[in-house]
């Protein structure tokens, strides 16, 4: 009788056990609650530091600049209309803005230009490096990141000593008599994509190297035994195994070539302007932070969209490779 009462309640038990929580997801719980409060300073410091200013700029855009500068608060959205558009001061025409949409296009174009010419010089580097025996490539990895060692502004300097009309590359052009004056390579869009390029170089070489690092060089060796051209071998084994470190490389140089201020602002004399420096102009001589906070907002979003197709580019990639 004894046991069959304690059967009974042993499967009392287990039918009322599913609406008890167990051991288990209790400690579960109490493990997610305590991560949240771990990482809620970090994620408030990070609101702060790095959302909360691009609010500020976004709520600044759709203000009325003030007289002398800072902003007025009256709702308006003539910094958005005059991102691209202007009106005439005689007649009220609406137009383009020449000057906004030319800066643009720089923009646009020497940070292609200077992603295309970093991988250029990167790809090479990388694979170098990668194909170095194993205890001497810490070395060349150590020798491209020196230049990180230096100030920005050092850097841009050295090249300006470079290509300056009685730099390195003049001088030594006039000592052998290619040429007989000075070439004005300095304060040009070539001076700003040679600087650029020079800038951002090691953040293409890096996620290159980490991508050729782990590519296994027999298939390399198998496609020169099927009589596969140098060419062909670069074109079908070796770029579509390292494209992710391609893909991030680009990205890493494109992003930061599209928003710098010191290389235009030192090679190009002022006078050949990127995005940098006319958000600058703007919240300095131009006095029109509405303005500048607009076109930092449309600066930001042209790095979303490069973003998203790195993103979309990277997942179909990996489901090309699962298929």
């Amino acid at each position: 009788m004894t046991g069959s009462n304690t059967t009974h309640n042993q499967q009392s038990q287990l039918v009322a056990s599913p609406n008890e929580p167990s051991v288990e997801s209790t400690a579960r719980g109490l493990e997610v609650r305590r991560n949240i409060l771990l990482t809620t300073p970090a994620l408030i410091v990070l609101f702060l530091a790095a959302s909360g200013p691009l609010f500020i700029m976004l709520f600044y855009s759709f203000l009325t600049p003030g007289a002398y500068g800072g902003v007025e608060w009256k709702s308006s959205l003539d910094a958005w209309f005059r991102v691209f558009l202007h009106r005439d001061i005689f007649d009220e025409t609406v137009m383009f803005a020449d000057a906004h949409v030319s800066i643009f296009w720089r923009s646009l174009k020497l940070s292609f230009l200077t992603t295309l010419l970093a991988l250029f010089l990167g790809f090479p580097t990388a694979y170098f490096i990668a194909t170095r025996p194993e205890n001497r490539r810490n070395l060349w990895l150590f020798l491209i990141t020196i230049p990180f060692w230096t100030n920005l502004l050092i850097r841009t300097f050295a090249i300006m000593e470079v290509i300056r009309n009685q730099g390195v590359i003049n001088t030594l052009l006039m000592a052998f008599g290619f040429i007989d004056e000075p070439i004005q390579m300095l304060f040009t869009d070539f001076a700003i994509l040679l600087g650029m390029a020079y800038v951002y170089l090691p953040l293409m070489i890096l996620p290159v190297y980490a991508s050729m690092e782990r590519l296994d060089f027999r298939l390399v060796e198998a496609g020169y035994d099927l009589y596969a051209t140098r060419l062909r071998v670069l074109w079908r084994i070796i770029i579509p195994l390292v494209k992710p470190g391609i893909i991030a490389g680009s990205i890493l140089v494109f992003i930061p070539s599209l928003g710098a201020y010191v290389t235009p602002r030192l090679l190009g004399g002022g006078k050949r302007m990127m995005l940098g420096n006319l958000i600058e102009l703007q919240f300095g001589q131009g006095r029109n932070w509405p303005l500048g906070a607009a076109l930092s907002i449309t600066l930001l979003a042209i790095v979303m969209i490069a973003l998203i197709v790195y993103v979309r580019s990277a997942q179909r990639t990996k489901s090309n490779r699962v298929g």
